[in-house]
């Protein structure tokens, strides 16, 4: 597509058809409810920009979508943080008024986007960097849904060659979860043959790729068709041949290139221009040399630049300048843009800025620096220190350029722009040495650069430049001078080797408690030993309870309250771990000083540890609560897709053992479309491959456990995972008939990890394991199966052994223990060795599990009881077992374990109910538990935003919910339905 002027009133638009086509496809599957992003690539010239704004104006003035647009600029590459996105702020500031803006936002939410947008008024206080900017990011995300919530919404990123690693964060945080973000289309433009191997943007973009709603436009040049057609639209008229022949040959079809060739004059005879470029130059030198002055200025400024900066920079009087701006637009070289100027086209500033001598361009530089030092306010607000640290820096005034560094890397870090802070404390240090006084120019000493940027490169997530950082500071402080200083140095190093899963950072630790022994005054002991303690713990090491008690004292001592509430958090963990116990009382304790610390992230680590733990001794419903009420809390902080992802698996593991699966699995699918982290990916996908083996659907339990392993790749030894990771794929071998698979995968797990140190996630593999070995000596008869038999001895002794040893506390651990004696017990029967009463055995563990309320696992006992029953002769017994164990397996719709109780009743001749069809008259209204949830929620008033944020439910779920309970209520609207609701006495369980 490209559009040319045709007289003064009319356009024509040439080529581009296909293109804006997969664009207008694109914003109808946002209409629909569908996520979708387009990526624009070309090369210079090619139209992409031409493309994404006649898109955008047809929306426009089709009412199809609000159309939001950011640009990148060549300077955010040096430090401009976020600057497309906070020109869409800017804009909707504009046009909504900063109260307006504010009012799309929950409590809290405009302080937090003010890091972006000075005008949203004081950004909310320090903290956690880390929390800080999953808030922002989160705020822009609600920001948009919002939006959206009146329409379709079409986000513009321009430019995306020359973004900041800021912008490509946020960019990526967005388009990885536009599958929470109904009605947003996002559109990015990008320079593809600028994209060298080493871009910054090349591995964002692959990532993107992978995505599978989003599409690739990488626009081609014009055809001589629609060059001609182009050539038609400039001059007015057709082309002559000879003329259409050269102009396309020398332009090659580039759009840009090809306009130019013509608006130059050139006709038949006339030499035609090189290049591009000096087409570009040959009108500017046409212009009068005041003119061709301001376009130098304008060049080195940048892509944009207001009237007044322009004025204090060419020192031109208001008529002097607007005359030789007037000639700039007629000759097509600037256009007008806000309270300012642009060049019409980026090429055109990269011809002129290349045309400026060295010393004209560092005197343009200096003044630029010179007037916004002088006068800020000729930038948009929160842009003039990081601009002029760049003038001074281009500009090569060394001393004003390194404090302009230090005043910029402040504004950054204040921006949560890490990564441009890192940049600019890089730069610092680089030219440290060229200044004998750069300690007194800054206020600061070398060391303190130093640790600056250790700080930023771990808030940026560059732990390996971080650790250099981190080191280099170590040899210069003196830690017989300033041993606090050290330590907490040292603590920091250990923080990027734990991310970076390296061992010696336990090492930094043991040096940093050295350096300040106990009764050390500060607080770098505690933090460090509060940072030991979750080293340690995670290896269950014996020290690990003694430093805490140290940690916790100190940190009282420090009035430290946040990690005063950590190291409580630990010893709760620490108690569960080693004697069963809760410890309900620490863990509240920490949450009321999470609570008067104002520190967000730990109060949801409460809320995280809280379920956990209650989880973790089978109480289930209590569990899923807490995990509710702080997934609440995580909405209320803006944080819903970091802690609140972790409380979405906390929330699931529950829903899972309750056999509430649609439940947990609306939870989960809605927790895995936000893009969580790849050990909390892992968690889920475990948790979708428990549901779906137990429904029978063996291709997606594949499948999860496939993506549970992936996730985990890059990780060191994790109970919490790879235990249920292993036992889950040891059942999936036995459900696929696979007996040596699942006895490999559970001898490979014991050979590989410490069981011992981990009952909660030991047992069950335990019992997969002996089951495994049971179904193994069970086929042990023919011949060819003598070597499975032996595996399966060996590992059954292993397993015993194993199981002597292994703790059991809590309900949920002895029911696991049970569990477990029983299968031992009946594989040792396989093998023909006489053991305890099989009966006996798995009433016990059915009456464990329906102690827990957990119905699946009861309803497997209670058909290995029934076996054992019918073993005895017992007929009645294994009746009333296989009868209950039926009635539970209908409710779940646990497929293979149904159709083993029947083929086991029809072995038997056994009477059974009739099926699923018996669950029906303990359903309320025909709904199933979940519809009902719904249903309540409806009542109450609440819309399908609403429903799903309560639920942790995508808006699609719950539409689909809803649309379902009319049907089923036969209710023609939302109105109807709570009517209905209200008349069965269900409006009043809506929370």
């Amino acid at each position: 597509m490209w559009l040319v002027s045709v007289g003064t009133a009319t356009s024509v638009l040439v080529g581009r058809a296909h293109e804006l086509a997969e664009l207008d496809a694109a914003l109808e599957r946002v209409r629909g409810g569908r996520p979708s992003a387009v990526l624009i690539g070309g090369e210079a010239g090619v139209g992409k920009s031409r493309l994404a704004g006649e898109f955008g104006s047809r929306a426009r003035a089709a009412g199809a979508a609000r159309v939001l647009c950011g640009y990148c600029l060549d300077l955010s590459a040096e430090g401009l943080p976020f600057a497309p996105f906070t020109g869409v702020l800017r804009e909707l500031v504009r046009e909504l008024g900063a109260d307006g803006l504010a009012a799309l936002l929950p409590d809290q939410g405009a302080r937090d986007l003010a890091r972006l947008l000075p005008e949203l008024g004081e950004p909310s206080g320090g903290g956690d960097p880390g929390e800080a900017r999953a808030r922002m990011f989160e705020q822009v995300l609600v920001l948009l849904e919002h939006l959206a919530g009146a329409g379709p919404v079409v986000l513009v990123i321009e430019d995306a060659h020359w973004s900041d690693r800021s912008t490509r964060d946020l960019l990526a945080f967005l388009v990885g979860n536009q599958q929470v973000l109904d009605g947003v289309l996002i559109v990015v433009t990008f320079r593809s043959d600028e994209l060298h191997r080493a871009h910054p943007l090349r591995p964002v973009l692959a990532g993107l790729d992978r995505l599978g709603w989003v599409a690739r436009l990488e626009l081609p040049r014009l055809t001589r068709r629609e060059g001609r057609a182009l050539m038609a639209g400039v001059l007015g008229h057709q082309p002559e041949p000879e003329l259409a022949e050269r102009v396309f040959r020398r332009s090659e079809g580039n759009p840009l290139f090809l306009e130019a060739l013509l608006r130059s004059g050139g006709g038949e005879g006339s030499e035609l221009p090189e290049s591009l470029r000096d087409l570009v130059l040959a009108d500017v030198q046409r212009l009068p040399t005041q003119a061709q002055d301001v376009l130098e200025a304008l060049a080195v400024a940048g892509e944009q630049c207001g009237h007044g900066l322009l004025a204090a920079v060419t020192g031109l009087g208001d008529r002097e300048l607007l005359a030789a701006l007037r000639l700039a637009v007629a000759a097509n070289v600037l256009v007008p843009a806000g309270d300012g100027y642009a060049f019409r086209h980026a090429l055109i500033r990269e011809a002129i800025l290349g045309q400026v001598l060295p010393r004209a361009k560092t005197r343009w530089h200096a003044r630029l620096a010179e007037a916004l030092a002088a006068d800020p306010a000729l930038v948009p607000p929160g842009r003039a220190v990081i601009e002029q640290s760049h003038h001074w820096y281009s500009a090569h005034d060394i001393p004003r350029a390194l404090a302009s560094a230090w005043q910029a890397a402040d504004v950054a870090g204040r921006s949560l722009a890490h990564a441009e802070k890192l940049a600019l404390l890089a730069r610092i240090l680089e030219l440290w040495n060229t200044l004998p006084d750069a300690a007194q120019r800054i206020g600061a000493s070398h060391v303190s650069v130093l640790e600056a940027a250790a700080d930023a490169a771990s808030a940026a997530g560059e732990d390996e430049l971080g650790i250099g950082f981190a080191t280099a500071a170590l040899n210069e402080i003196d830690a017989i001078a300033e041993p606090g200083r050290a330590a907490l140095m040292l603590k920091a190093r250990a923080a990027m080797r734990w991310q970076l899963g390296r061992a010696e950072g336990i090492d930094d630790l043991r040096e940093a408690l050295r350096l300040v022994p106990a009764g050390a005054p500060g607080v770098a002991r505690a933090q460090a030993l509060s940072w030991l303690v979750t080293w340690l713990g995670m290896s269950g090491r014996p020290e690990v309870r003694a430093a805490a008690e140290e940690a916790l004292q100190l940190s009282r001592q420090a009035g430290d309250k946040e990690t005063e509430a950590h190291v409580l958090l630990t010893l709760a963990e620490r108690n569960f771990r080693e004697h069963g116990t809760l410890s309900l009382d620490l863990v509240e304790r920490a949450r009321t000083l999470a609570g008067q610390a104002h520190a967000h992230d730990a109060v949801l680590r409460v809320a995280i540890m809280e379920s956990h733990l209650l989880e973790g001794v089978g109480e289930h419903e209590r569990a899923a609560q807490v995990a509710r009420q702080g997934l609440a809390s995580a909405r209320e902080y803006g944080l819903a897709r970091t802690s609140g992802s972790f409380l979405a698996a906390n929330l699931a593991e529950p829903l899972v053992a309750l056999g509430r699966w649609d439940e947990a699995a609306d939870v989960i699918e809605h927790a895995l479309d936000l893009s969580p982290s790849p050990g909390l990916r892992a968690v889920l996908s475990q948790l979708a491959g428990d549901v779906a083996l137990a429904r029978g659907d063996l291709p997606s339990a594949a499948d999860s456990a496939a993506a549970c392993r992936d996730a985990l790749a890059r990780y060191g030894y994790r109970d919490q995972s790879h235990l249920p990771l292993a036992r889950l794929e040891a059942e999936l071998y036995l459900a696929q008939n696979n007996t040596g698979g699942a006895l490999a995968t559970a001898g490979q797990a014991v050979d590989r990890f410490d069981l011992q140190s981990s009952p909660r996630y030991a047992w069950p593999l335990l019992a997969a394991g002996v089951r495994a070995c049971a179904a193994a000596l069970a086929s042990a008869a023919a011949p060819a199966d003598h070597g499975l038999a032996e595996r399966a001895r060996h590992l059954l002794d292993r397993l015993r052994s194993l199981a002597e040893q292994l703790a059991a506390t809590g309900p949920l651990q002895e029911a696991n223990r049970l569990t477990f004696a029983a299968e031992a017990a009946s594989a040792g029967g396989a093998a023909g060795a006489p053991g305890p009463d099989l009966l006996v055995a798995w009433d016990a563990a059915a009456r464990a599990w329906d102690r827990l309320g957990q119905p699946y696992s009861q309803a497997c006992a209670l058909l290995r009881a029934a076996e054992a029953a019918l073993n005895q002769g017992d007929r009645d017994a294994a009746a009333e077992r296989l009868a209950r164990a039926a009635a539970s397996a209908d409710r779940l719709g646990a497929g293979p374990l149904r159709e083993q109780i029947g083929s086991l009743a029809r072995r038997a001749r056994l009477g059974l109910p009739s099926g699923p069809a018996s669950e029906q008259p303990t359903r309320v209204l025909g709904l199933t538990a979940r519809e009902v949830e719904v249903l309540r929620l409806v009542a109450a008033g609440r819309s399908n935003r609403e429903i799903a944020a309560e639920l942790f439910i995508s808006a699609k779920t719950a539409s689909v919910h809803v649309s379902n309970i009319l049907a089923k209520l036969g209710a023609t609207s939302r109105t109807e339905a709570a009517a209905i609701a209200h008349q069965a006495g269900l409006a009043s369980g809506a929370r």
